[in-house]
């Protein structure tokens, strides 16, 4: 059976010598491993198509008895280009692409969670890359997941507290207008840390590398 979606590549990695696995975030059947056969070949119709953070419209083969898909074909849509230039973005990305996989379980329709995801590059993609940036990608996610802290009994200060609850609740832009001290960065980083951990089990690499050596306002 061939189906279409529009996805966003989450990680690509190299299957034999010539071709592709290709996981893919999308809004209507959620997250979805594809194999693109042949697409390391010089010649392939996959060729420039298939890169991290990648917007496109897909068409696959799916497997009845595999949850590795064959990729048919791919059209490009949005390429998030400025993250290749922007190592402190990538490193958000990457971070919150791997923390949606961890979160979230494969073929399951995730609308919500796909708009967040692409909401929160296209941000990346314009703005410095600020801590809040990704407290608030986590937050908006633990939301998305019904799992948004009850603020009452969080033992955050009355700061803290209130940055959290603009980052959850506001648009990107109320974020990057926050001017948070060094002091509520620590204070937000290491709550969310205990918070995450306790509901996912573990975090995916790369969270210290996304809030390393950011600005604070």
């Amino acid at each position: 059976m061939i189906q279409s979606a529009t996805g966003l590549i989450l990680r690509t990695r190299p299957l034999m010598e010539t071709s592709l696995i290709v996981h893919w975030l999308t809004p209507d059947f959620g997250r979805i491993a594809t194999v693109a056969k042949g697409a390391r070949r010089p010649k392939s119709p996959f060729l420039g198509k298939l890169d991290l953070f990648y917007v496109a419209d897909l068409s696959f083969s799916r497997r009845r008895r595999s949850d590795l898909h064959i990729l048919r074909e791919v059209v490009l849509r949005e390429l998030h280009a400025a993250l290749r230039e922007n190592l402190a973005g990538l490193r958000q990305a990457t971070y919150a692409a791997a923390l949606v996989e961890s979160a979230t379980e494969a073929e399951t329709p995730l609308p919500a969670i796909y708009d967040l995801l692409v909401g929160f590059l296209n941000h990346l993609c314009q703005q410095p890359a600020r801590p809040q940036t990704v407290f608030a990608f986590e937050l908006k996610l633990l939301h998305e997941l019904g799992l948004e802290p009850d603020w009452g009994r969080t033992g955050l200060s009355a700061g803290a507290k209130k940055i959290s609850q603009v980052l959850v609740h506001g648009g990107w832009p109320a974020g990057t207008r926050l001017k948070l001290t060094k002091a509520q960065v620590a204070e937000v980083r290491e709550f969310l840390h205990g918070f995450l951990t306790f509901h996912l089990d573990r975090l995916p690499k790369g969270r210290a590398a996304a809030l390393a050596d950011q600005v604070c306002a």
